[in-house]
């Protein structure tokens, strides 16, 4: 079997992924909580700011390419849309990586379950739009 990743939804996963972490990271939703929690300092932060953007986007171009090989695997295997594969990939690769990785990392660090929760739900919302969006595009 040959699997087909089609490159648009590929780069649309990690637009919406950008996205995402743009709005949830935002000043007006979870950004200056997330800044207290982790005790960021806001001069340090705005001078590494562009090599985050560039890592970001690169992590982000590889995790959207990531949900899409094995979202096509999914559609093929269980014969149902690349949508709801696109979903439930999304979903099942953060019940199983990103959840237990971010926490795990979090409760050995001694991070406050605040910051650990916030940091779990922007991949939970991320990782299902990225899957959605690469589903919507299809191959």
């Amino acid at each position: 079997m040959e699997v087909q990743v089609n490159i648009w939804g590929v780069l649309a996963g990690t637009l919406v992924a950008m996205l995402v972490g743009s709005i949830w990271y935002a000043p007006q939703v979870f950004g200056n909580t997330w800044k207290k929690l982790v005790k960021l300092d806001e001069k340090k932060m705005k001078s590494e700011a562009g090599k985050a953007y560039i890592g970001m986007l690169i992590l982000s171009l590889i995790s959207s390419y990531v949900i899409a090989h094995v979202a096509y695997l999914s559609s093929t295997f269980y014969n149902v849309s690349l949508t709801q594969a696109g979903i439930t990939t999304g979903l099942w690769l953060w019940v199983g990586i990103a959840l237990p990785v971010i926490a795990g990392n979090g409760m050995f660090e001694q991070r406050p379950k605040n910051l650990i929760l916030l940091n779990v739900g922007n991949q939970l919302v991320t990782m299902v739009l990225v899957g959605f969006t690469i589903g919507a595009i299809g191959v």
